[in-house]
């Protein structure tokens, strides 16, 4: 590990860190690739990893239902999980939520920003989701997080509403970033499902993967050195910025490898198996 990376990885060298007490996994070109299933390599790697006293935890820009509450649960049907880039923070066998809420001007400055533009835009709760588009891309995203398609008004869904996300085009990218969205933490991610799409996750200020992982972490009473995070993306940078061991996938952008002490095999390789083993070793 270069000195640089030493340095991002809170200075502690390899071979003197502290063993990794929790694993935090991203969902999206991490967990899942382009077959939108979790490899049985993985599965058996959680499995080895929990067994060893690992706490487990997911941490995702999707929301906490459909399909992904289904693999949080068998990642740790009792335990907390961060869904839509750290606003939504939820322990599952409970439902107990410590989520950061919109105001309610920023919500009506969003739609009516997606009616004034024809712009695909999500609205969320912990628990359900609302768009009023009828593109065939807000059918193929409800599609991937497992819920039926259902375009409704934005006003239907009874708050409180945890965060919002654009769907666009690359090439529209740029210029929606540069519109105000005062009061908003702004995050585009990729999604193998929709590769030419990018989703734009809108959270409260403050609010990111990094924001959630320290609830997180507190809450099991582990120190951020004792945490690996394992992500690609551009959203997980405030995550891979704050823990003791961060790991970027094969596949991860050029941001996101720059962070990590460690690079690991690329998603369609089983690179968080290969990360997981690491978690494991480090307890030996």
């Amino acid at each position: 590990m270069s000195s640089a990376q030493q340095q991002r990885a809170g200075g502690i060298g390899a071979d003197s860190r502290r063993p990794v007490r929790m694993v935090c996994l991203d969902v999206d070109g991490t967990m899942l690739g382009a077959s939108g299933t979790v490899r049985d390599e993985v599965w058996n790697a959680l499995e080895m990893a929990r067994r060893a006293g690992i706490q487990l935890t997911m941490c995702s820009g999707r929301p906490g239902f459909g399909v992904t509450r289904e693999l949080a649960q068998r990642v740790n049907a009792t335990g907390w999980h961060c869904f839509q880039n750290g606003a939504s923070i939820v322990r599952l066998h409970d439902g107990h939520s410590q989520s950061a809420v919109l105001d309610d001007d920023i919500i009506r400055m969003l739609i009516a920003r997606a009616r004034e533009k024809n712009r695909l835009l999500e609205l969320y709760t912990d628990s359900q989701y609302v768009t009023e588009s009828e593109t065939r891309v807000a059918r193929v995203h409800a599609e991937v997080l497992g819920l039926p398609y259902a375009p409704q008004p934005y006003e239907s869904l009874s708050p409180p509403i945890v965060r919002a996300q654009w769907i666009v085009a690359h090439h529209e990218l740029d210029a929606l970033v540069a519109e105000p969205h005062d009061g908003l933490e702004i995050s585009p991610a990729m999604g193998p499902a929709l590769p030419d799409q990018v989703f734009v996750n809108l959270t409260r200020r403050g609010v990111d993967k990094g924001y959630a992982l320290r609830v997180i972490a507190a809450e099991y009473g582990v120190a951020l050195d004792e945490v690996m995070y394992v992500g690609d993306g551009l959203n997980d940078t405030p995550a891979l910025g704050i823990v003791g061991w961060p790991v970027a996938m094969g596949n991860a952008e050029p941001v996101a490898k720059a962070l990590a002490a460690h690079i690991v095999a690329d998603v369609e390789s089983d690179g968080v198996a290969e990360a997981l083993e690491m978690a494991i070793a480090s307890r030996s």
